[in-house]
């Protein structure tokens, strides 16, 4: 059984890298990132995911006119989270589509299982969706959710001190 200190440790590690060494990252390790996906929770176990892994150059140039910020540049590969909305469950209540939580979710299992193995990582959401739908030629039902740049740490880079609220801001006990 893993220890909760090792586990706050590793949440309180992993951070949205945004400076990458050019070091390839090693297939077995992408290929942990992606079970890591996979064992993630969905709603009704629907797991309504794809994962492309990019790393040719033409096809990170594709990705790059999507978002166009340099430090992603140095990412040396791109995790494309997709969505399908045709398999994901919708509650029943109000019809709410649960995709964008499962993928979320297995984003997280992506980002912490890359620092466990003291990769960086950062999910990325600001980007023309369209544009990217279209270079992938996903179907209708299929949505990129987030680009996940993946690469080793730059040296220069540290892990900033994270500024979140305090547990009594974000939480309310009810107890009647």
């Amino acid at each position: 059984m893993i220890q909760i200190d090792d586990f706050m440790d590793l949440i309180a590690l992993r951070s949205s890298v945004r400076s990458y060494d050019p070091h390839p990252v090693e297939k077995s390790k992408i290929m942990l990132l992606l079970e890591a996906a996979r064992l993630a929770p969905s709603a009704v176990n629907f797991q309504p995911w794809m994962f492309l892994i990019i790393t040719g150059d033409e096809g990170k140039s594709a990705v790059r006119q999507c978002y166009d910020r340099d430090w992603i540049t140095q990412a040396p590969v791109y995790i494309v989270a997709c969505g399908d909305h045709k398999i994901s469950w919708h509650r029943q209540a109000d019809g709410k589509d649960h995709c964008d939580i499962d993928i979320a979710i297995a984003i997280e299992h992506i980002c912490l299982c890359a620092a466990a193995q003291g990769i960086g990582s950062c999910c990325v959401c600001n980007f023309d969706p369209l544009k990217l739908k279209e270079y992938l030629q996903l179907s209708e039902d299929i949505e990129p959710v987030a680009i996940i740049p993946i690469g080793y740490q730059a040296n220069e880079e540290v892990v900033r001190p994270k500024k979140r609220k305090t547990v009594e801001e974000i939480s309310k006990w009810v107890e009647d």
